[in-house]
């Protein structure tokens, strides 16, 4: 702040150098969309392994077609997720709704607790209570603390929770308590909680299992069967309510993603192209992220991927913001003692956008003998050349099989970059590096809001925002020799005129040069005639 003299002598002011540096955002975080075997439902929950996923949706299930694209995503080379695991509900038949087991503590008045989620998983669920706690402190009533331990049979996950209380002013209030800090439990609605701890559990033989699977009940209360799945989620439960953040909108909870995949909702059902889809796709857009598009479970082979009325035309999903692959991919099921199974592409293809992400850049093609999908045995169908060369004008990235190299990704097309389209957003790589710089602008720029419309800031802009594009520049992002022939970054009194600023607007405008794959090598050979004396 400026310094005001009041006495004679020597004084530092520190002057801000006006550098806010533009950090760039992750480019390849996944979300995904669909069914799991357990965990929270219509959140957004972050994972960065596949274990961790097996911690809190249960990991692979039979029923659940995403499990395997979140599992086939991180074997490819995905290291960011968002999981959004939605369930059937609303069903006129109550047998039909996703519910949640729920456990009774017998006591003076019931404690009624209930899995932490929806699923049948819940009916796996043992819990105890006792009575060796902690001295009681000063005002603490004698019957209301106890212990509470809980078990997920299923997985051999055990909490316990010590020294809770069923008094709502302790510090340890065991609603709270449960609710903040449980994975598996939760206080059944309505929330009550008797006044009087439950009853406490017979302490087993020293060295037993309070746990175990057959002992007397009086060392445990199992959690009822009344635990439900529900029947397969339906587009509607997979699309949910923007209002209550409910499905895909569930996403609005999640800071960032950059791509969106929706694996179909059973193993012999695909994902609804309308509405589904095409909401997805425009959710996408809003959130400048790709959509991953599956092939469809009827394309068996070239001529049903062109078929006018049933191929992909027939998906009007031609946009910048998303891209297709064809065929689909047979894999080892470990459900199913390792025999093939197909499976659609989806979380594979995502795992390659990572993993070339992160070894060259947003600006590399997600394509190429580098492209090698891991743990793919075999792909549905074998591609020929000249059955490549049909797919690839019309927009369809080809996955193909080569000698040595095995099965890769041998296309980088949106599904705006059919040949007749001639879309400038032709390229994968091209379209992801501007929603790349985009989402980059986007948050690094927040600072200038409100700040006093001139010159001076019309030069912090050009400063931050070009010391942003030359360091992609210098990392290879761009075309060109220098920075001229790269990009650009234009902010003064051209851009933004006196009406401009009258209305509180300041334009930027940013220019790049993308690089595009090299689609075509084409090698020229020709036969030198001798050289003749003259």
């Amino acid at each position: 702040m400026p310094v005001t003299p009041t006495f004679p002598g020597v004084y530092i002011e520190e002057v801000p150098s006006g550098v806010r540096t533009i950090t760039g955002v992750a480019t390849s975080i996944t979300a995904f969309i669909g069914r799991a075997l357990r965990g929270p439902v219509n959140e957004s929950v972050r994972i960065q392994s596949f274990a961790e996923f097996q911690r809190i949706f249960g990991g692979l299930w039979v029923e659940s077609m995403m499990a395997y694209a979140v599992q086939q995503y991180f074997q490819n080379g995905g290291s960011d997720a968002i999981v959004v695991r939605v369930v059937h509900t609303g069903d006129a038949t109550p047998a039909n709704n996703a519910a949640k087991a729920t456990l009774v503590l017998a006591g003076g008045t019931n404690l009624s607790l209930e899995a932490a989620s929806e699923g049948k998983w819940g009916e796996k669920l043992r819990a105890r209570v006792d009575y060796h706690t902690r001295p009681l402190e000063p005002g603490e009533a004698a019957d209301s603390l106890f212990n509470v331990a809980v078990k997920d049979t299923g997985t051999g996950a055990v909490e316990v929770f010590r020294n809770v209380s069923t008094d709502i002013n302790h510090r340890r209030f065991v609603k709270r308590v449960l609710d903040q800090e449980s994975g598996l439990i939760r206080v059944a609605p309505p929330g009550t909680v008797p006044s009087q701890r439950p009853t406490n559990h017979t302490d087993p033989p020293v060295g037993s299992d309070p746990f175990a699977p057959d002992p007397p009940s009086a060392f445990y209360t199992a959690a009822g069967a009344d635990g439900n799945d529900g029947i397969a989620i339906a587009d509607n439960d997979i699309v949910g309510v923007e209002a209550n953040k409910t499905g895909m909108f569930a996403l609005e909870k999640a800071d960032l993603f950059n791509l969106l995949c929706i694996p179909p909702r059973t193993r012999d059902t695909d994902v609804a192209v309308s509405p589904t889809l095409a909401t997805a796709l425009l959710y996408a857009k809003k959130r400048r992220a790709m959509l991953l598009v599956d092939p469809r479970s009827n394309w068996r082979q070239t001529s049903d991927v062109e078929n006018a009325g049933t191929g992909v035309d027939s998906l009007n999903l031609r946009d910048e913001n998303a891209a297709i692959y064809f065929p689909r991919i047979r894999m080892a099921d470990a459900l199913k003692e390792n025999g093939l199974e197909e499976f659609v592409p989806c979380g594979a293809v995502a795992g390659i956008f990572a993993r070339t992400d992160a070894q060259r850049g947003v600006w590399k093609a997600p394509a190429g003998l580098d492209a090698t999908m891991i743990g793919v045995m075999e792909l549905s169908y074998k591609l020929t050349d000249g059955e490549n060369g049909r797919l690839n004008p019309i927009g369809v990235n080809c996955l193909r099989n080569f000698p040595v190299a095995g099965n890769v990704v041998w296309g980088g097309r949106t599904l705006r970059g059919a040949d007749a389209l001639a879309s400038e957003w032709k390229y994968v790589p091209v379209r992801r590096t501007a929603l790349f710089i985009e989402e980059s602008l986007y948050r690094g720029t927040q600072w200038v809001v409100f700040e006093p419309n001139d010159e001076p800031l019309w030069a912090q802009i050009r400063l931050n925002i070009g010391a942003f594009m030359q360091n992609l520049f210098r990392q290879g992002a761009f075309q060109g020799k220098t920075p001229q022939e790269a990009y650009l970054v234009k902010c003064d009194k051209e851009t933004t005129t006196q009406n401009d600023i009258n209305l509180g607007i300041v334009n930027i405008l940013v220019g790049f040069a993308p690089l595009k794959p090299a689609e075509f090598v084409i090698i020229k050979i020709q036969q030198l005639a001798g050289q003749i004396a003259t």
